[in-house]
């Protein structure tokens, strides 16, 4: 298995215009179906009213957002660190609001239907990303990814892919895209898989267990609280 700082170099050596061919070829376009920004019922059968029904009993969404992205949703609509983000919740154990134990990054805040709270549904089914603007650059390359080791394959498995870009399950996938717009997504999908990276080597490098109560996120600013607030090394 290659190391971190091996797939990082590979990340930071990967071409763009070799991206955006594959994006190209791949083909995407947004339908703002709004899918990759809701919660989802694995047992559904994808039927629109039994989804509704069952809105409580979905799974969160979840995108990972780093510490530096959490900050700049703050400043754009003067949110408390916990109005943007969540504990990922991979490696805690509890529920409602009682959750204990260590997990290694944050996702992105939801509602009480699991869905983004940034997210803004029209009547028509559509919607729209209320911080589009600043979203984290999970949200800008989705439903891309890199074949690099140490990085994220958001919403699941590949169900396509092209050289090293993997794209995930959206309906907008197949669908003409312009070499401007390919061009644009292949330096944000090539941003985030150095930030990942990054992100990973840094989590590695500042992690020391934290002996203390409820739950722990190390990222690579070190361990915080749930608030994002500093917990101290030594702290009890």
């Amino acid at each position: 298995m290659e190391s971190l700082e091996s797939e990082l170099d590979r990340a930071r050596d990967l071409d763009t215009d070799d991206l955006a061919d594959a994006i190209e070829s791949i083909g995407f376009e947004c339908t703002r179906c709004g899918a990759c920004c809701k919660g989802y019922d694995p047992d559904s059968d994808g039927d629109e009213d039994e989804k509704e029904a069952d809105a409580t009993d979905r799974e969160p969404h979840t995108a990972t957002v780093f510490p530096d992205e959490i900050r700049d949703l703050q400043d754009a609509g003067d949110y408390d660190w916990r109005d943007v983000a969540r504990p990922m919740p991979y490696g805690l154990e509890g529920g409602d609001g009682a959750e204990d134990g260590e997990t290694f990054e944050w996702a992105l805040q939801t509602d009480a239907c699991g869905d983004c709270t940034f997210y803004e549904e029209h009547e028509d089914g559509t919607g729209h990303c209320g911080v589009h603007d600043d979203r984290p650059l999970i949200c800008k390359t989705y439903p891309f990814s890199v074949a690099l080791g140490g990085t994220s394959q958001p919403m699941g498995e590949a169900v396509d892919s092209e050289g090293m870009v993997r794209a995930h399950e959206c309906e907008g996938l197949g669908r003409d895209i312009s070499r401007s717009e390919a061009e644009e997504l292949a330096a944000a999908l090539k941003e985030r898989a150095v930030r990942e990276l990054e992100e990973a080597i840094s989590v590695r490098e500042n992690y020391e267990p934290a002996d203390v109560d409820g739950v722990v996120v190390h990222d690579s600013e070190g361990q915080k609280r749930p608030d994002g607030t500093r917990i101290e090394s030594g702290s009890q």
